[in-house]
């Protein structure tokens, strides 16, 4: 005897509201940032309020999954595009300059994040940083090893770097591309000039 599809069927359009919920809550923060409601973002998703609640019974509890969302999406940029495409001492550039581009784009869910967290939002949590961690470790070995990055550069230097494109981008104070080229030229050994792109 077959088991009942029901319980199946039940735990796929879960998952599929799950990601609607998602996706209409990034477009709305990154649009308003985290003025938008719980009613407004399940109106946009095409759910009903009582299963945007079932998952996320807050509202920062959705702002946290869209947050882990986009760090996911920039890990897995980074392993595919930086880690296995990037020219020689090229990298961590690469990576660096693909952040300031999603946090360009996505300055309402920045804030939203920042005003959820009351820090910086620019930086993932628990199994998320972890694996963020372990990728930008990484792209420092490889420039490393090219030669285009000083021996003591670290992963919380890099985190120090993406707090400093954040702050500009979300205080709209300067040229984040500008600050990016000279806090590279900084990580470079002694004796050479960045060729960040």
């Amino acid at each position: 005897m077959s088991r009942p599809a029901a319980p199946r069927r039940q735990r796929a359009d879960a998952t599929l509201n799950r990601a609607r919920i998602v996706a209409a809550a990034r477009t709305l923060f990154a649009e308003r940032g985290s003025a938008v409601q719980l009613p407004e973002i399940a109106r946009v998703a095409g759910v009903g309020i009582g299963t945007v609640y079932r998952h996320f019974p807050t509202h920062a509890d959705l702002i946290e999954a869209a947050a882990e969302q986009r760090f996911a999406e920039i890990e897995d940029f980074a392993r595919n595009e930086c880690v296995l495409h990037a020219e020689p001492g090229q990298a961590l550039a690469r990576y660096l300059n693909h952040v300031g581009e999603v946090l360009t784009a996505d300055r309402g869910l920045s804030a939203a994040i920042e005003a959820a967290r009351e820090s910086t939002g620019s930086e993932p949590r628990g199994e998320t940083r972890a694996r963020l961690e372990t990728v930008i470790a990484e792209l420092i070995e490889r420039d490393r090893a090219a030669g285009a990055l000083r021996d003591d550069c670290t992963v919380a230097d890099v985190y120090l770097l993406v707090g400093a494109i954040s702050a500009t981008i979300g205080n709209r104070s300067g040229d984040w591309r500008r600050l990016l080229g000279i806090m590279l030229d900084g990580l470079y050994p002694r004796g050479t000039t960045s060729t960040a792109p």
